[in-house]
Order: structure tokens, then C-alpha cells, then sequence
């Protein structure tokens, strides 16, 4: 009989990445997480033998908790969530099944520093269109969902970063940059380590649509249409990042799920 308490390896890959994916709590010891520094997408550390002084924070939130072995740590700090009414499962066979059945793993000397609220900042030019709203929203998906973003004018960015201990990005001269025929997108995706099928197909279509190559794919062209609309339809930056979150939603969905669906009105169909 399925686990009512345990979440599978396969139904958490399945929420990965979506914006109804469960909150992802890492209480491995220091030691496992040492031997192997790769966190969970979007996951947060946490010392399971404080527990009941953090679970309140995750309050009103859908929790997956991941140990070792999905052994006593994570079955143990679930049990203890669900105890202050957090709706928590623990990660049957931890982060060894998880790993090895090839699930998505961020490279963790990547990740910025924290702020003193435990959020990584990142500052970047004003008026996005495709690259500053992809890397944001690959950044709150799939590495830290509180990840905070500024955006300023261009010649500002780097004094910025500076006086902000912010991380810039998709500005000339930096690490988060594009690299030759590959745009900012490829290179967090890269050097985040997130391998997969369906984040590589959507950043052919953001590569095509940022650099101006809508030959590369199809979706390219619309893609970029609805860009720069929301573009048009926003003053406010960041209100536009939260519209563009939902293209980008559907758009990775699309990749991972629907690529082989067509659809057509039923009056269309030729005659037999």
C-alpha cells in the first residue's frame, strides 16, 4: 500500500520546476551534504535538531523533506511539521534514490551568497524582454524561489551590484553573461548543472527569440511577440517579471509534455 506520509522520486520530479512545486526542505547531515554538495532544485538547508523553532515559517506551504536514505531524519522532521499543521511528506529513499535515478541537481558552488534573509540578490539592465525575464524565472523555479531581482539602468549595474552585494547579469563583462552564440539562459543552465531535455528545448526557443535567430525554431517568432507585449504592457519591471513568469510556466510545460500534441478544430478535419 502507498505511503500516505512519503512523497516518490518520480511524483517530485514531476512538480520540479512548476510553481505549485512543494517547498523542498534538505536536512541532511553535514557530512552527506559535504560528500556530495548538490542540493535539490529550489530546495532550502535546514538542521533537522531545530525544527520546531523554523517549521512555523513554513506554514500554509507544501512541504517535501529530503535526508540521506529517507530514513529517521526527514520521516522524523515531517512527522514533526505535520505536527505544527504543515502539510509535509518525506522523500522515500532521500537523496541517494534521487540521484540516482538522475534527478536534477544544482551545482551549489554556484549559488551567490545569501543576503542576511537567506535570499541570493541579482541586478540587471531596466526594461526587460526575453533574456532578464527567462533567467529570473529559471533562477525562482529551479535554484532559490525568494530570489530577489533589481533592475536599473544600464550604466548603473555594476556600482549597484557593488553597493548591494548583488550578482549581475546579462550585462557585458560579467560571469552571468551570453558567451558567444549562447545567451545568458544557456549559461546559468549550465553552470547550474540543470540537465534536462526540456530546459534544453526552451532555451533553443529563448536563444532564438534573444538573439534574433527565429530560424531555429518555430515557437521562436511567437515567443517573442509575446516578449515584447508584455514589455509594452507593463511600466513597472518587476509587475512585467511576474506577468512573464506564467509565459515562461507554459512555455517549459509545453517542452516537457506537449511537444507531440497538435490540436485542430473538428469542423477542419478533411473529408474520409
Amino acid at each position: 500500500m502507498p505511503s500516505t506520509t512519503e512523497i516518490t522520486v518520480q511524483q517530485l520530479s514531476r512538480l520540479v520546476g512548476l510553481p505549485g512545486a512543494p517547498v523542498i526542505v534538505d536536512v541532511r547531515l553535514d557530512e552527506d551534504y559535504d560528500a556530495d554538495p548538490r542540493p535539490l532544485p529550489a530546495s532550502h538547508r535546514r538542521n533537522f535538531k531545530t525544527v520546531s523553532t523554523w517549521a512555523a515559517d513554513l506554514a500554509g506551504s507544501q512541504v517535501a523533506v529530503v535526508c540521506q536514505k529517507g530514513q529517521k531524519l526527514s520521516q522524523g522532521v515531517a512527522a514533526w511539521l505535520r505536527h505544527q499543521g504543515v502539510a509535509a511528506e518525506s522523500l522515500e529513499g532521500g537523496f541517494e534514490a534521487w540521484r540516482d535515478a538522475g534527478g536534477l541537481l544544482v551545482h551549489a558552488a554556484k549559488i551567490p551568497s545569501r543576503d542576511e534573509k537567506g535570499r541570493t540578490v541579482w541586478v540587471t539592465r531596466a526594461r526587460p524582454k526575453v533574456d532578464r525575464i527567462a533567467c529570473p524565472w529559471l533562477i525562482r523555479r529551479f535554484v532559490d524561489p525568494h530570489a530577489v531581482f533589481l533592475f536599473v539602468e544600464a550604466a548603473e549595474v555594476p556600482a549597484v551590484a557593488d553597493r548591494f552585494q548583488a550578482v549581475p547579469f546579462d550585462i557585458d563583462n560579467v560571469f552571468w553573461s551570453h558567451r558567444g552564440e549562447r545567451c545568458t539562459f544557456d549559461t546559468m543552465i549550465e553552470e547550474f548543472g540543470l540537465e534536462s531535455q526540456a530546459l534544453d528545448r526552451l532555451a533553443t526557443i529563448v536563444r532564438a527569440a534573444d538573439t534574433a535567430r527565429l530560424d531555429l525554431v518555430p515557437q521562436a517568432a511567437g515567443f517573442l511577440a509575446a516578449s515584447l507585449g508584455l514589455s509594452r504592457m507593463f511600466r513597472d519591471d518587476l509587475e512585467q517579471l511576474e506577468a512573464g513568469m506564467l509565459l515562461y510556466d507554459a512555455f517549459f510545460r509545453w517542452c516537457r509534455d506537449a511537444t507531440e500534441e497538435t490540436h485542430n478544430w473538428p469542423g477542419g478535419a478533411k473529408p474520409t
